[in-house]
């Protein structure tokens, strides 16, 4: 049966990459000064780059740290990470030893409902295809030392359980690195006395882990292991905790994370360096690169442009208030990143009308980016306004944006870097140098002694606006146990929709005064922190009606096609 011809659009995301040569890894790791005996080759055109450099490089970090944010996320797009690129690309023109350091992508997202993550249009990061999918096989390594530490579990119970475990009170699921809605509840051990103990389990997304979280925040192999072995995976009949050192496979689960821990590099199109390592997702988890490679970055170059995902009320939250924390790090300036397109949605426009000009409604869902702005400035840092110029954009409204922002003292860029690439924000890289000048100001919402239950009502009233938090019964005594062990001076890890300030992902714009329900908590105690899950989010994404992986195909030549 012949295959119908595929039609490849030379305009696409794709097409683009495939369009530019790459410059050999060994060029891009030598802009950095790492030697070649440093650099492990994953192919021409990808490497890893050797541990001990790493943390030689990331135990000094001089560099200035940039972090790139956006509006809440809407259909219409906002560019976060063709910002991020853009930039870093546009401060490399203007002469700075630049690198930039972003999550890898997830296979959920990639074939689910966002497709690719690796820029677009002249700002990405290649070889797009490859960083898409199996890249170096990180996510494959965290997913197999996750499920390894679940197999013990049912392995110890079989074999007669010394520890006491309450298969009842088991709270270490699966994970898989897809999105399957199917798997968000199973039921494990049927098949009779050879095949374990029946029980209820579950599955969650592979960058929901609290693997993945330890992973990106760990400083080395050393505190990899202890950090895994913090894992608190169940609790006895006599409701004390079993943690991963009680199942004694956390040195093997750390043999399986070893290659994996040292950070990747690639290239934009542009041939500026770029370190791509981990990748929580922000909404469920804290949603940040690795801490070795942001910080080997910053001992490596003099400026670092970093991601943060989706919108700064969960991605810059979480990156200022346990990634800055535990890593010791202090930002020099945040941008924001919005979208003409995107702030007529949070106006009230539906995704069907985005093309017609509507000045009111882009006045209207800039309240949103105002949010996001006021919220900078709450964590001592200055703020500049990326516009990720769309060709629909009309003089009016782009006009509109920068009135808005000027109101409330914000500077404002028009960027045209999914066309231009660095060109195209050259503008907003001079900005940044500038900002970046000045003495960080950074300081973190909260203080660690706040109670647990004080923390999640603090980002629910200073950076959400909520009125009031409502704790499940369960909840509230979860917090309370997670105190009377020691861990009250944790952070909290905020799980809620991304597409709104609220836990309703249909409630656009700036809402205020409403109520914020936390039906569950969550402790990751190895990753250090307090995970709170709000409303109807999901730690096991589904598909979306029509997936993007219907659209991803390979050609006779072996190029695939269809990512974006």
């Amino acid at each position: 049966m012949q295959r119908a011809a595929r039609t490849i659009d030379p305009n696409s995301d794709a097409a683009i990459a495939a369009s530019v040569t790459p410059r050999p890894i060994a060029e891009i790791a030598g802009s950095l000064g790492i030697a070649d005996a440093d650099l492990y080759r994953y192919g021409p055109f990808k490497g890893k780059v050797a541990l001990a450099l790493a943390q030689k490089a990331e135990a000094d970090p001089r560099g200035k740290l940039i972090l790139v944010t956006a509006i809440n996320p809407t259909p219409a797009g906002e560019g976060k990470t063709t910002t991020t690129i853009g930039l870093g690309d546009a401060l490399a023109r203007a002469g700075k030893k630049t690198a930039i350091a972003l999550r890898e992508p997830s296979l959920g997202p990639v074939f689910g409902a966002k497709g690719g993550a690796t820029g677009g249009g002249r700002a990405q990061v290649i070889p797009m295809d490859e960083i898409n999918l199996h890249f170096t096989g990180d996510f494959h390594a965290i997913t197999a030392a996750h499920n390894l530490l679940a197999a013990a579990i049912d392995n110890h119970v079989y074999w007669g359980n010394a520890l006491d475990i309450d298969v009842r009170r088991v709270s270490w699921r699966r994970v898989v690195d897809l999105n399957d809605r199917a798997l968000r509840k199973v039921t494990v051990g049927l098949g009779g006395p050879g095949n374990g103990f029946p029980r209820e389990d579950g599955f969650d997304i592979t960058v929901a882990s609290e693997v993945m979280a330890i992973f990106c925040l760990a400083r080395s192999l050393v505190d990899l292991e202890e950090r895994l072995g913090r894992i608190v995976v169940a609790q006895t009949f006599a409701r004390t905790p079993i943690t991963a050192a009680d199942l004694k496979v956390t040195g093997a689960m750390t043999a399986l994370l070893r290659d994996a821990f040292q950070p990747n590099l690639v290239q934009t199109l542009e041939g500026t360096p770029v370190l791509i390592h981990g990748g929580p997702f922000a909404n469920i988890a804290h949603g940040c690169n690795s801490v070795i490679a942001t910080r080997a970055a910053l001992g490596l170059a003099d400026y670092v442009v970093t991601e943060a995902g989706f919108g700064a009320d969960l991605g810059a939250e979480k990156f200022l208030d346990i990634k800055c924390r535990q890593a010791n790090l202090r930002p020099s300036a945040v941008v924001v990143v919005a979208t003409v397109r995107a702030l007529k949605m949070h106006g009230g426009v539906a995704q069907k009308d985005l093309g017609m000009e509507n000045i009111a409604a882009v006045s209207a869902g800039a309240a949103n980016l105002r949010r996001h702005l006021e919220n900078m400035a709450t964590f001592g840092l200055p703020a500049v306004v990326a516009i990720n110029r769309f060709t629909s954009d009309t003089p009016a409204e782009i006009a509109a944006v920068e009135e808005a922002c000027r109101a409330v003292g914000a500077r404002v860029h028009l960027c045209s870097h999914w066309a231009q690439g660095g060109a195209g924000a050259a503008e907003l890289a001079e900005t940044v140098i500038e900002l970046a000048g000045q003495p960080s100001g950074y300081r973190p919402l909260y203080a660690d002694e706040l109670s647990l239950a004080e923390k999640i009502e603090t980002v629910a009233r200073r950076i959400y606006r909520a009125g009031s938090v409502v704790f499940d019964p369960a909840a509230l005594a979860r917090l309370a146990e997670f105190e009377a062990r020691g861990y009250g001076g944790l952070p909290v890890c905020m799980a809620k929709t991304p597409y709104s300030f609220t836990a309703d992902p249909t409630l656009r714009g700036a809402p205020e005064g409403f109520i914020l329900p936390v039906r569950e908590v969550r402790l990751s105690a190895g990753a250090g922190f307090v995970v709170a899950l709000c409303g109807d989010v999901m730690t096991m994404p589904g598909l979306p009606r029509t997936p993007a992986a219907e659209n991803i195909h390979v050609d006779e030549a072996g190029a695939i096609w269809g990512l974006f």
